[in-house]
């Protein structure tokens, strides 16, 4: 009996030794989950991930801890565990107040939903049409979430009571929209000033021709559209987008990249994605690249020091800047120094514990720290600002409870400083706070930072490109569809992207300015010039024929010598008017010729100087009009000696009709009248003015008179027609007697004027230039001399030199004997 009773105590004994050796082998600590206060946050971390969508035969719950950890995520969770003891210590912050957590594992963004559930109900119980003010959650806010697409999820389940929900990481613009998401705010700043900060590293690098990649969900479509909104206007092109996801082929990616000859990827997506993609970028032998990291891998501790890392090419980052938390450290290794259950069970009565260090943790990668960090402490602050809290402390008025709405209400007024960092938001939400940095991953596997981007109103950008130890050896490496046109070349657009062209030189004329329209050469202005390949123009140099050059004075002192030629005969012939010579000559008609050619000089005078209306007309006007009348004259007088000699014999009632109607004056007033009227109708229509000829001459402005041919063409075919019938009339007259040579000298001062003109015309087809003026003067000058030398002059010698000539036998006997000559 004693030997059975000692055997049951010494069983017992050995029970009870094990259990408490059992007990000593594992203290089991409270939940990291969860933690008792007066008042509750909600924490929502991936901290695992599930990839791909699992495939259930019934519904059931997730084990979150069956899938893949994420220690980034766990470090980020254990900043949230810091902030709220931080706050509970504070003697300041909620000073009686003690602030508690639930922690809620977002594995999946479709099948996790029963700790959100949890934070929005109700004794348990979810009321959406409950009466606001018998309604109250265990929840008086939530941080979260990480990925813009599980925040999408679970927002709305939070906004139709107005829980505030402060993301730490969710930066698809969409949730700046206040009338879908009334209690969304945000301590990460949105897409588009992330995708600002891309852009400006893209153009300081002149990089066009870029490819982005991005995690195929609300964010990363959110990114893209952003990133092509903000490239535009600019000269960035991106011919390649690519969502990933758990399935992608990255070799075809790689192979599709290369065949376009794309050297920049630009990667927006989360880090296990993006370690999936460069793990097979080193797989694909993709060499010579430069990697663009969005602010949710660039901080990736593992990818930079991993092996075969810097055959890729260049990773270029950009990151949230990284404030150290002062006491992270030892909240994590006080944490990891308590015992850790050992078997299955205990661990799912402990939680969900990490088999990592306090040093694996602590060099988990360290973006988006402060933004949960500083989620915590503005919702403290506003439930602080709620309780109506004093500055020393204690209760100005204690409330029994606070609704999250009054949370909401402060939380949107936040305006305090944490470490160094004033934190508020803006009217959508998002924090007015924060700044970026550009990091780049060294040849040491280190992530080191070569620049920083403050966003406005203290907007700076800067980079030191000399600490980046490029793959293509100091040079920064190019990403361009075509390489950039020479100076003075204009691109034309290849294909659909506007950074593939090719170039072609501008032509004379025109010029190119790349900064406002590389597509386009520009012409000119009319008073500009340029040369072919020119990237500006120059001031044409503006010419005419100044009154001081000495061909015009020439011309001029010619057309005053022709005028006192013309006086000098007049006088000559009004004092000899009576003898055979000048009656032959014409007579009174002789007087009307010579004044004739003096008015005809006028126009000389205005060929030179700078033209007006006025000279463009008087240059025209007194030659067409005047010189008519001297061609009518002509006309007539050359009529009249073929009459006499030849018309009067075999028509004399025609010959005795002239004489009696005096049929030459009538010739010549017509002509005169006819001249007149076409040059005012042609004068009225279209005046002759000012123009500046630009087209011969590219460097030069020559000021001209322009002329409508059409408005003088009748003035321009009556002279012609004259003109023709005067040598015709001439020509006929040319088997008159020797020494009567009238006709002959109007034929021969015919011919040199129409040599004249062909001459003029001929080098006004080849020569556009100011000496053009010089050489028109000097043709009507010609024209005026040909018939003052050639058919008055000689008169002037036989009155002057051979007075036996000029006598009425003299003459009659010349009649005579060419009557006898035809007669036989």
């Amino acid at each position: 009996m004693v030997t059975a009773t000692m055997k049951h105590v010494l069983l017992s004994l050995c029970l009870l030794g094990s259990v408490l050796h059992a007990l000593a082998q594992c203290i089991v600590p409270a939940s990291e989950f969860h933690l008792e206060g007066d008042y509750l946050i909600g924490g929502i971390f991936n901290i695992h991930q599930v990839n791909g969508t699992p495939i259930h035969n019934r519904p059931e719950a997730i084990d979150c801890s069956s899938h893949n950890f994420v220690l980034s995520n766990y470090r980020r969770f254990q900043l949230m565990r810091f902030a709220v003891e931080q706050i509970n210590n504070s003697t300041n912050l909620l000073p009686k107040e003690s602030l508690g957590y639930e922690v809620f594992d977002h594995c999946s963004d479709t099948q996790s939903f029963q700790g959100i559930l949890n934070f929005i109900s109700v004794n348990n119980e979810i009321q959406p049409w409950g009466e606001p003010h018998k309604k109250r959650s265990t929840v008086i806010g939530a941080i979260g979430a990480f990925q813009s697409t599980q925040t999408r999820t679970v927002a709305p389940l939070f906004m139709m009571d107005l829980i505030p929900l402060v993301s730490y990481g969710a930066a698809s613009s969409i949730f700046s929209r206040k009338q879908n998401f009334p209690s969304f705010l945000r301590t990460v700043r949105p897409n588009q000033d992330v995708i600002d900060v891309v852009v400006h590293i893209v153009k300081h690098f002149k990089w066009r021709w870029v490819a982005f990649l991005y995690i195929d969900d609300d964010y990363g479509k959110d990114v893209v559209d952003m990133f092509i909104k903000k490239i535009k206007d600019t000269e960035i092109c991106l011919p390649y987008t690519k969502g990933l996801d758990d399935n992608t082929d990255y070799s075809k990616i790689f192979r599709q990249i290369e065949a376009m000859k794309i050297n920049v990827i630009i990667v927006f997506a989360v880090e296990w994605i993006a370690e999936d993609l460069i793990n097979a970028a080193i797989r694909s032998n993709v060499t010579d690249k430069v990697w663009i990291a969005g602010d949710a891998w660039s901080l990736n501790e593992r990818l930079p020091k991993k092996k075969g890392i810097k055959s890729i090419g260049t990773v270029i980052g950009v990151s949230e800047q990284i404030i150290p938390v002062p006491g992270f450290s030892d909240f994590i290794y006080s944490l990891k120094t308590q015992t850790r259950c050992k078997n299955t069970e205990q661990k799912m009565v402990c939680g969900q514990i990490c088999n990592c260090s306090a040093e694996e943790i602590l060099a988990a990668e360290q973006s988006f720290s402060f933004t949960v960090y500083s989620a915590v402490y503005s919702i403290a602050h506003a439930l602080h600002k709620a309780l109506q809290c004093g500055a020393d402390g204690s209760d100005a008025s204690i409330l029994i409870f606070v609704y999250p709405h009054q949370v909401l209400a402060e939380l949107k007024k936040s305006n305090f400083t944490l470490l160094n960092q004033s934190i508020r938001f803006n009217e959508d939400g998002d924090p007015m706070f924060g700044s970026y940095n550009v990091v780049f991953w060294n040849d040491s596997g280190d992530v080191q930072k070569i620049g920083f981007y403050n966003f406005p109103p203290s907007f700076t950008f800067f980079i030191n490109s000399t600490k980046i130890q490029w793959h293509t050896n100091g040079t920064v490496p190019a990403s361009v569809c075509s390489p950039e046109c020479p100076a003075g070349y204009a691109r034309q657009q290849d294909g659909i992207h506007k950074c593939c062209f090719t170039c072609h030189i501008c032509p004379n004329g025109t010029y190119i300015n790349i900064t406002e329209d590389p597509y386009s050469c520009i012409s000119c202005k009319d008073t500009e010039w340029s040369a072919e390949g020119s990237t500006s123009c120059n001031q044409r140099l503006v010419e005419f024929i100044p009154f001081t050059d000495s061909g015009a004075i020439l011309i001029m002192l010619g057309a005053g010598a022709l005028v006192g030629l013309t006086l000098a005969v007049s006088v000559l012939f009004a004092v000899n008017y009576n003898t055979p010579v000048v009656r032959s000559a014409g007579g009174p008609m002789c007087f009307l010729i010579l004044g004739c050619l003096s008015l005809c000089s006028i126009s000389v005078f205005f060929y030179f100087g700078q033209p007006s209306v006025s000279s463009c007309v008087l240059r025209f006007l007194p030659f067409f009009l005047f010189y008519t009348v001297c061609l009518a004259c002509f006309v007539v007088r050359s009529f009249q000696i073929v009459c006499i000699f030849k018309i009067a014999a075999k028509f004399p009632k025609l010959h005795s009709w002239w004489i009696k109607y005096h049929g030459q004056w009538l010739v010549i007033t017509a002509a005169f009248v006819t001249q007149a009227l076409l040059l005012i109708i042609g004068y009225s229509s279209a005046p002759p003015k000012p123009y500046n000829e630009t087209v011969w001459y590219p460097r030069e402005i020559i000021l001209s008179c322009d002329i409508d041919l059409i408005a003088t063409s009748g003035s321009v075919i009556l002279l012609s027609s004259l003109c023709s019938l005067c040598f015709i009339f001439s020509y006929m007259g040319k088997d008159l007697p020797k020494n009567y040579n009238e006709a002959k000298s109007i034929t021969f001062c015919l011919l040199l004027l129409i040599l004249t003109w062909i001459i003029f015309a001929t080098v006004y087809m080849l020569y556009r230039g100011k000496y053009i003026h010089t050489i028109n003067a000097l043709a009507v000058l010609s024209s005026l001399y040909s018939f003052l030398l050639w058919y008055f002059l000689p008169k002037c010698y036989i009155i002057i030199f051979q007075p036996h000539k000029n006598t009425q036998q003299y003459f009659q006997g010349l009649i005579q004997n060419y009557t006898k000559t035809i007669s036989q």
